[in-house]
């Protein structure tokens, strides 16, 4: 068993027909984070007891000859800023980390127990999700699996770095402003942010990121990622942003993935520096489009001016609503000193400020519709440095940058689908991630790109990232 090279359709199946015992995948999972979690730091939570308990109930309901689900005996971890019954949700943050264990599952975690999987336990984040690096003051840094100097990037660092290194074949993640494609891209692997509203981000409590972030779960494939969006999708009535439920299966979506006949390819989008190692790789991934008969336009200019400050001062004032509650007690001096500057700037934008954000997100929208006119599918590269070394910013062009990122969240301010997948590694090894953004709603048409890009690249085993 090897959880990087096995399809979760495949895995889901042997469970199913009482080939595979649910216990002895799930057992595979615990001896593999034992294994490689000391080194790693990908789970900040385990409960073996529970997780086998849990496989032991989908072994007798095959045994009982019923079906448990198209993701059965399937282990799960759960990024550590959403709820797992039986778990504390730590937020990676000493004001919650003596919180009392959660009693019940998020809309996502119980659709995808719902469908057979079981949660082995929570995995690492930067407190509240801040930053693109995983690592905070209660658990210590998450590395990456392919160089253990490095950042795996994030928020959902944890998550991709379980699934890249084996210990399981399924995770959660949650993107705001590319915390699903961030460390998807640094850890090789090919991940999705759904349309906002696509997967449920309800329940007891109001979304952390209104309006930008949404919750979808990280896998290793585009098919895997597809199949476990079958199992999640549909509306929630605790989420008010719910779409309704698309009416084909997205993994029979996948059957025959083909990339639009035109797509525009921006490597700046207008206004972001970038890396030669990773624009070499990404550009080498369109020639390989544009000989396979896609049509490429490029495209200098997607948006007039980084868009950073509208999305600061909309996240910023989110994460100053949380933690304002800490700010003269003993916590507040135990949270990341950079996420406490960010509090400090978010209190300080005006109702009006924030208003023009969300202005801003309207125009930002209108300019992506204008594009679509011409084109199906806009590709960037996903991050514009190689993975940062542990503790500094991403390195482009041999000097030191505070922002590698700009260009995932533009796409969060507009709510479009946006994915990433290998387009290659750098001459040292790492992985390098290619960024396919969609028309509103147009998941399907990422979806499908997305696996044609995998198909078309054809990396194989070069994306088995060591143990």
């Amino acid at each position: 068993m090897d959880f990087r090279r096995e399809l979760l359709s495949d895995l889901a199946e042997q469970v199913r027909s009482g080939k595979v015992a649910a216990r002895e995948v799930v057992g595979y999972a615990l001896n593999q984070i034992d294994r490689l979690n000391g080194d790693l730091n990908a789970f900040v939570a385990v409960d073996a007891e529970a997780a086998l308990r849990n496989a032991e109930i989908i072994d007798d309901v095959v045994a009982s000859g019923e079906d448990p689900g198209p993701l059965a005996g399937i282990p799960i971890g759960v990024k550590d800023l959403e709820d797992a019954a039986g778990f504390r949700t730590s937020y990676g943050s000493h004001g919650w980390a003596d919180a009392p264990a959660a009693v019940t599952h998020s809309p996502l975690v119980d659709r995808l127990v719902s469908a057979g999987c079981v949660v082995i336990g929570k995995t690492n984040t930067p407190e509240l999700g801040w930053k693109a690096d995983t690592d905070n003051l209660v658990f210590g840094p998450t590395w990456n699996p392919w160089d253990r100097t490095r950042s795996p990037g994030g928020s959902s660092g944890g998550s991709a770095v379980a699934i890249a290194a084996g210990m399981v074949p399924l995770a959660t993640g949650s993107d705001g402003g590319g915390s699903i494609r961030i460390p998807s891209a640094l850890c090789g692997l090919s991940g999705l942010k759904p349309s906002l509203g696509r997967v449920p981000s309800g329940g007891h409590e109001p979304p952390g990121w209104p309006g930008l972030s949404t919750k979808g779960p990280m896998a290793r494939t585009t098919e895997d990622v597809a199949y476990a969006l079958d199992a999640v999708l549909g509306p929630d009535p605790t989420d008010l942003r719910s779409l309704p439920m698309p009416e084909p299966s997205w993994t029979g979506a996948l059957i025959e993935p083909h990339v639009p006949m035109s797509i525009a390819w921006s490597p700046t989008l207008g206004y972001a520096p970038v890396d030669a190692e990773i624009l070499s790789v990404c550009e080498h991934a369109v020639g390989v489009l544009s000989d396979g008969g896609a049509q490429v336009i490029e495209v200098q200019t997607v948006f007039e001016e980084d868009p950073v400050f509208t999305w600061l001062n909309m996240t910023n004032t989110f994460l100053a609503r949380t933690v304002e509650q800490f700010r003269g007690t003993p916590v507040w001096e135990k949270l990341d000193p950079g996420l406490r500057e960010s509090a400090d700037h978010g209190v300080k934008v005006s109702g009006i400020k924030l208003a023009r954000a969300i202005d801003e997100c309207h125009r930002l929208n209108l300019r992506l519709v204008k594009l679509f006119h011409d084109v199906r599918l806009l590709i960037t590269p996903t991050v514009a440095a190689p993975a940062p070394v542990f503790g500094r910013p991403g390195e482009i062009n041999g000097t030191e940058d505070l922002n590698w990122v700009r260009f995932t969240y533009p796409f969060n301010l507009t709510s479009s689908p946006a994915g990433t997948v290998c387009a290659g590694f750098t001459p040292s090894g790492l992985p390098v991630g290619l960024q396919l953004i969609g028309p509103q709603h147009g998941d399907l048409v990422v979806l499908r790109a997305m696996a044609a890009v995998e198909a078309a690249l054809d990396l194989g085993g070069r994306l088995l990232c060591p143990q």
